[in-house]
Parts: structure tokens; C-alpha cells; sequence
């Protein structure tokens, strides 16, 4: 008999254990993995029924960390050993994100909306009640992933490769020494990751919407890394993880404005002109805002609380 999605989660639970430095890459990537897909299962009735637009933010939350342990844990895993569940999270996570791109621009034109007068209040309404209705499409499309038999497969078989030590770990000769532990793979995996977000200081000065967005997934991939091993890093990893996410908040918002205009070019209303605009003078105050983040950000004081954190794994 199948288990219920509670009943699920309540096993999952059970099978969770603390990450420590002497543990196999593997074997920890699978221990954040399990607790990243315990997450993803909880906020589903949530991403259903859209009761909380947070459920639906902190679903996609769960499966991006989870596609980025799986992007870490590539060299650990045998060829195609886990290719299957990243490709259903991909599909999950594209599900989920053309609903939340609408929850955030509805979202976003209620907040401007208060600011109009009565009239423009009322043409503006008639734009969000039409995106209203594309949301309901995006959800139901996402619905019917959620209730299909190839959703329900994933979701067993994920569960059990994720409390299944060794599935489909990638054996090591025993004659040779290779780093294999978080603490000794963990450091260079970090410092790979932030040497490819400062590379971008040679281009952010005149950087286009599409480098921007380039560089905010490049610092969402330095933060994963940091924050799904926190519990093993010094106290100043958190410190570290703070200035990522404004940094991350800020190319967040200028993206927001990018996918708004995207949405919103079909429409002819004065209104949606006039909000247009206020997003350009939006996105010049984030621009200067994150010129300023950017810059303390590549500060040797920064800098220096990563190497802090990284030094407690020794």
C-alpha cells in the first residue's frame, strides 16, 4: 500500500542524521539532500492549493538546493546514477517558477496600485485579474505534475535513494588516497565558487540584465555551498552568508523587473506604462545599491570571514 504524504515525511524524518567533517562527500551530500527533499515534501499542499504565496517560493527553495548538491556531488556519483532525479527536479522546479513569477508581479502591481487614483486603479485591476487567471493555468499545470504517476515514481524512488548509504556512490581504488571527506573537499569546492563570482569584477561595471542574472546564479551557488554545510563552518559563515543574500536580494529585485516587463509588454493600458516607469527608477536606485554591496562584498573584511569559517573544519 502506498504511503501517505505524511506518513512519507514522518519516515523521512526518522532517517535523518547529523553531517559531520569526517563524513564522505557523498554520504553528506545525500544526509542535505534528504533534508532539502523532507522540506520540498511539506510545502506541496501549500504549492497546490496557493493559500501561502511562501509555499510555493520555499518549495523551489528546497529543489534548487537540492539540483545544487547534486551539481556538487558529480564527480562522487557513478555516470547517470542520479541524472533521472535531478532532470524530475528540473521539471518540478520550472513548474513551480512560472507560478511564482506571477505571484511575485501581482504581487508587486497591488503594492503600486494603492498609490494610483481611483480610475487608475481600476485599469490596472483589470491587468492583474488577467494575470490572475495566467497564474491559475500556471498552477494548474502545476497540479497536474504534482497528481501524475511519474511524480509519485520520482517521489519513491528518490526517497529511496536518499536513505540508501552508498546508491549510487562512485567507488574509489582502495590502494589510492584521494580527498574524499567534507573537510578536505569542502574548502576547495567553496573557494571554486567564489572565485567564480569575484571573476565577474572585470565585467560588472557596464553589466546588462543578462550578466547580472548570470552572476546572481553564480552567487546563489556560492551561498548553497556555504550554507548546507554551515552547521560544520566557524560562527562567521553566517556573517559570510548575510552579505551574499543582500547582494543576492538586490539582483533578485532587478531581475523581478526584467521578468515584469516580460509579462507585461502585451499590455497597452496607460497604467502599465506608467508602472513600467516606476520600475526604471527602481532598478536605477538597485543599481546604485548594489555597486555599493558589490564593493564591500570584494573588502579584504569580508573576505576574511570565509576563511575564518572554512578554518573549522581542520
Amino acid at each position: 500500500m502506498a504511503l501517505t504524504p505524511a506518513e512519507r515525511i514522518s519516515q523521512l524524518e526518522a532517517a535523518v542524521q547529523p553531517i559531520t567533517a569526517e563524513d564522505l562527500m557523498v554520504e553528506a551530500g545525500r544526509k542535505v539532500l534528504l533534508g532539502e527533499f523532507i522540506s520540498m515534501l511539506k510545502h506541496e499542499d501549500g504549492s497546490r492549493n496557493g493559500l501561502d504565496v511562501e509555499d510555493v517560493h520555499d518549495m523551489r527553495v528546497a529543489i534548487r538546493r537540492m539540483r545544487s548538491v547534486f551539481r556538487l556531488l558529480k564527480p562522487f556519483f557513478k555516470k547517470n546514477a542520479a541524472r533521472h532525479h535531478n532532470e524530475e527536479l528540473r521539471r518540478l522546479a520550472w513548474a513551480l517558477g512560472s507560478v511564482r513569477d506571477y505571484d511575485v508581479l501581482i504581487d508587486n502591481l497591488a503594492a503600486f496600485q494603492t498609490t494610483l487614483e481611483a480610475d487608475a486603479q481600476a485599469n490596472l485591476q483589470a491587468v492583474i485579474d488577467d494575470l490572475d487567471t495566467r497564474r491559475s493555468e500556471a498552477r494548474e499545470t502545476l497540479n497536474s505534475l504534482f497528481d501524475s504517476k511519474a511524480y509519485r515514481r520520482f517521489v519513491k524512488e528518490f526517497s529511496a535513494f536518499l536513505t540508501k548509504p552508498g546508491e549510487g556512490a562512485k567507488a574509489t581504488a582502495s590502494e589510492s588516497v584521494t580527498p574524499s571527506q567534507v573537510r578536505h573537499v569542502l574548502p576547495g569546492m567553496i573557494y571554486n565558487h567564489l572565485a567564480s563570482v569575484r571573476a565577474y569584477a572585470t565585467v560588472v561595471g557596464d553589466a546588462d540584465a543578462t550578466t547580472l542574472h548570470a552572476l546572481r546564479i553564480e552567487f546563489k551557488r556560492l551561498r548553497y555551498t556555504v550554507s548546507l554545510f554551515d552547521g560544520l563552518l566557524g560562527s562567521q559563515a553566517k556573517e559570510f552568508i548575510s552579505e551574499i543574500k543582500e547582494l543576492q536580494d538586490c539582483l533578485g529585485h532587478l531581475n523581478d523587473a526584467t521578468t515584469a516587463r516580460m509579462h507585461l509588454e502585451a499590455y497597452t493600458h496607460d497604467v502599465v506604462s506608467t508602472y513600467i516607469a516606476h520600475l526604471e527608477s527602481h532598478e536605477a536606485d538597485l543599481k546604485i545599491r548594489f555597486d555599493e554591496l558589490w564593493s564591500r562584498f570584494n573588502t579584504r573584511k569580508v573576505q576574511q570571514k570565509i576563511s575564518t569559517a572554512v578554518l573549522a573544519l581542520n
